[in-house]
């Protein structure tokens, strides 16, 4: 399952039936989990571990330096979970400073030339769509969209089940359960489609439509806001996380 033009370095770690195409190159302190497949020219290199079932397209890189100035040498890492797909072009790079480690989750979907930088915190069941752009220190929660073109600026979050709107310029935290769009983008409306899709029921998507008319709409402070919506609405997991949230951004909200 190793194609002969394949280069591996003997330190490596190749799990069982691992599938590695023509021209790969794999470096010393890669961990490779049992299926993974590698199509062609993929380079996956530092101290880089994949869990089971991940399928990487022609021309990613994954694991190498960051990209960021402030580098000074040290040992980073980049830990990927299972059964996620990287396909063309796309790139994961390590951290940045020593001990700091890049974050992929499982059953990712990330397209064509999509980036994810140094300190990125991905989490699980994410799309990014082609080109989507991830810069450093951004967290990204479970069953987020991130649309073609969009850019996301350092240290901003991505919250559960949002979408971002493609070509979209992110430079604030865009809440849990909603749809971002613009440059700089705006909090538009719930993201009911993706609700839907993850079965939240009829009363959670009733009361986050109430919690954005208060967050976005009512002219209230965010503070002030939240008081409201946790007076008024009811207790449900998404209301608690979307206040939660909300109570922990540092740059504010993508209002």
């Amino acid at each position: 399952m190793v194609h002969p033009t394949a280069i591996i370095h003997a330190k490596a770690q190749i799990a069982p039936n691992c599938d590695i195409g023509p021209y790969c190159v794999i470096g010393e302190h890669v961990v490779l989990g049992e299926g993974c497949r590698l199509h062609s020219h993929v380079v996956i290199d530092g101290h880089t571990t994949l869990g089971r079932g991940n399928e990487i397209f022609p021309f990613a890189s994954i694991g190498l330096k960051t990209q960021d100035l402030k580098w000074k040498g040290g040992l980073t890492r980049t830990q990927i979970g299972e059964s996620n797909t990287f396909r063309e072009y796309s790139t994961v790079h390590s951290a940045t400073g020593d001990g700091e480690v890049t974050l992929v989750g499982s059953y990712n979907h990330l397209l064509a030339y999509s980036h994810i930088a140094h300190n990125v915190s991905l989490g699980s069941h994410v799309i990014m769509s082609n080109v989507a752009t991830l810069a450093g220190h951004v967290v990204v929660e479970d069953h987020a969209v991130i649309g073609g073109l969009a850019a996301v600026h350092q240290f901003c979050r991505i919250g559960k089940m949002a979408i971002v709107g493609g070509c979209s310029k992110v430079v604030q935290d865009v809440p849990p359960f909603m749809l971002a769009d613009g440059n700089p983008a705006e909090t538009r409306t719930i993201n009911k489609v993706g609700l839907e899709r993850n079965g939240v029921s009829d009363e959670a998507q009733a009361a986050l439509k109430q919690a954005f008319k208060i967050l976005f709409r009512d002219g209230l402070t965010i503070t002030n806001a939240l008081d409201r919506i946790e007076a008024e609405l009811p207790p449900l997991p998404e209301i608690r996380h979307l206040v939660q949230f909300a109570r922990s951004s540092e740059r504010g909200l993508s209002k």
